[in-house]
């Protein structure tokens, strides 16, 4: 029996006329449009979703003006690398020059009433009992420190008002500071950068240009101000220097590896140069330096590892010299063992590169954004870029059941 009571429903002339589609929509008997369909392939439900959202159907976004994509869309219409964030769909050359222009205005400003503010309320010591001369002088750290962390914000504001985006881009390629790789990487310093600074403060004392007279004045409030004050300073260094100083760059030159090597050399020489290093062999520790963050950066797709770096770092040598005393310098490497000294430095932070990219396997940094491909399909007969299908991605990612392109 069949599935209907009774048996099957009389059949009609039209059940014997073949299928022939929807009746036509279009203009002059023109077949329907499909949103999003390219060349005969099938829209998925996940880019129907998207198409659904907009306000009139088209291949592409209508051509009226304030069209976004749905909140919570990625970005990027390919994955990009943490240095190439800046070239999202509504990238302009000139977003990054705005930028640029708040950071160095607002900062200034903002440095400036900060430690005025500091002085007035009593949170800073009296200035006329610091010693500009002596870097270990924990009121002297604690002015510097505090003036450089106000840095922080002032890139969050560069992201927001000149980018109009989340000021999570300045800290990696999950727009978020990725803070369950924090412990990992300090742990990797110990044996490569710690390691080569207790080397390097050794080669020093032993050629006779550092010497040992004990802990200085205050060095109990030196240690407070160092543990609580130089991570920070250490990360608001990052975000502008291999941060969105690095990200400019990268962007204004568009191939991701030229952009690379661009960004860091630039930027490592000029973090070089401010720390107004006295002597040519301070200027290439510092630039080494400069270098090691970067790479690091590009290996682990955000700042986490470079923040580790140059805090383990100057919470290190501040604490040395702290605890050593006036005789070792923390501006300059020594002038008998200089070439030992960099060479050494050098090690450390090679090493700690190489145990960064070692690990990568294990701790599976983010390299590449998320991305959904909303450029528009090429017009039939036109061969469209190999990644663009409608308003999806490509089509491995398609086949692999992998939509939003986050595999």
């Amino acid at each position: 029996m069949g599935p209907f009571p009774g048996g099957p429903p009389a059949r009609s002339a039209a059940d014997d006329e073949p299928y022939t589609g929807p009746p036509p929509t279009g203009p002059y008997a023109a077949p329907p449009y499909v949103p999003g369909a390219l060349h005969g392939v099938h829209t998925p439900a996940w880019q129907q979703a998207v198409l659904r959202w907009q306000p009139a159907p088209g291949p592409g976004p209508p051509p009226g003006v304030g069209w976004e994509p749905p909140p919570g869309t990625p970005p990027h219409d390919e994955p990009a690398e943490y240095l190439q964030v800046m070239r999202m769909r509504d990238w302009r050359w000139w977003r990054p020059v705005l930028g640029l222009l708040l950071v160095a205005v607002v900062y200034a400003v903002a440095a400036v009433l900060v430690v005025l503010a500091g002085f007035l309320t009593g949170v800073f010591p009296d200035p006329t009992a610091i010693d500009p001369t002596d870097l270990t002088d924990p009121g002297l750290l604690l002015v510097t420190n505090v003036s450089l962390i106000v840095a922080i914000p002032c890139v969050w504001l560069a992201w927001a008002a000149a980018h109009g985006k989340r000021i999570g881009w300045s800290s990696s390629v999950l727009a978020r500071l990725r803070w369950r790789l924090l412990a990992p990487y300090t742990l990797l310093t110990l044996p490569t950068l710690v390691a080569g600074l207790l080397l390097s403060v050794g080669l020093g004392l032993v050629a006779g240009d550092w010497s040992a007279t004990g802990p200085t004045a205050g060095y109990g409030w030196l240690l407070l101000v160092v543990l609580l004050t130089t991570p920070l300073q250490s990360a608001a260094e990052e975000y502008v220097f291999r941060g969105y100083l690095s990200q400019a760059l990268a962007a204004w030159v568009g191939r991701p590896r030229a952009g690379a090597v661009v960004a860091a050399v630039s930027t490592a020489a000029l973090f070089s140069a401010l720390h107004l290093p006295p002597d040519l062999w301070t200027f290439l520790d510092r630039f080494a330096f400069g270098l090691a963050a970067s790479a690091v950066v590009w290996l682990t797709g955000g700042l986490e590892a470079a923040i580790v770096l140059h805090a383990v770092n100057n919470v290190v040598v501040f604490a040395l010299a702290g605890g050593l005393g006036e005789g070792l310098a923390t501006d300059a490497v020594p002038a008998g063992a200089g070439v030992l000294v960099v060479l050494v430095d050098l090690l450390a932070m090679a090493g700690y590169v190489a145990l960064v990219a070692r690990y990568r396997g294990r701790l599976r940094p983010e390299t590449r954004t998320a991305a959904l491909d909303l450029r528009a399909p090429s017009p039939p007969g036109v061969p469209g870029p190999p990644t663009a299908i409608g308003y999806g991605v490509n089509r491995r990612r398609e086949a692999q059941h992998d939509p939003w392109g986050m595999g």
